[in-house]
């Protein structure tokens, strides 16, 4: 067996734990999304001229700013000048998370914007607030029509997982060089993990694409 298949075969597992943290990273990033998104998004659709004006500056500012100035803006910036005690481990998920935030709400937006506007007129002729119309008639179709998005949401996600080992997280990157500094076999164990990274891809997809066909709103998708 060459040397570059016994480093492989050494350090498996070894590395897929560290797939697992990026694994945790990432869906936790994409909850603190989520929740930070959808008020994002509700607020930009349904909020006044000067929330809309706020949301939409705090959309340009996280998509407009490279990921790894952030988790160094947080990591060794505010965190150390807060004197907060915060892990490498929850600043990542938080940096990541404020920035899927900005993104899942112009998934979110563009899903509420897309519901005809005559079932808002139907849910006020029943009755219905427009509180109670947008979260018992809108926002569920909203949210099924942003499965798709989501989906490509975790595709970056967790590929921008692998710049938080900047920051010392025991990811798979950081694992990989760990490995590969000590064995010398970059070649052989930095293919390995991509090879995990397109599985995690493929199986976050596939699950989102299970989700979407079982979720699917008549009318609306495919």
């Amino acid at each position: 067996m060459s040397q570059g298949m016994t480093a492989i075969q050494e350090g498996f597992w070894y590395l897929l734990e560290g797939a697992w943290v990026n694994l945790i990273v990432v869906v936790g990033a994409l909850i603190f999304g989520f929740l930070l998104g959808l008020p994002l998004a509700l607020g930009q659709v349904y909020g006044g001229k000067i929330l809309r004006r706020v949301f939409a500056v705090y959309v340009w500012f996280f998509r407009g700013i490279p990921l790894l100035v952030f988790l160094f803006l947080f990591y060794f910036g505010l965190v150390a000048w807060l004197d907060i005690n915060l892990s490498a481990f929850t600043v990542a998920v938080i940096v990541l998370g404020l920035i899927s935030a900005a993104y899942q709400s112009q998934t979110l937006r563009g899903a509420l914007l897309s519901i005809p506007e005559g079932q808002m007129k139907a849910a006020r002729a029943l009755g219905m607030s427009d509180f109670q119309a947008i979260f018992r008639v809108i926002l569920p179709q909203s949210i099924r029509l942003s499965i798709p998005g989501w989906s490509n949401e975790y595709a970056i996600l967790l590929k921008d997982s692998a710049v938080t080992y900047a920051l010392g997280v025991s990811e798979l990157m950081s694992r990989t060089n760990h490995v590969a500094s000590r064995t010398y076999q970059h070649l052989y164990l930095y293919i390995t993990a991509g090879i995990l990274f397109m599985i995690l891809t493929y199986a976050g997809t596939r699950l989102m694409g299970m989700l979407q066909k079982r979720l699917t709103v008549p009318g609306y998708t495919r």
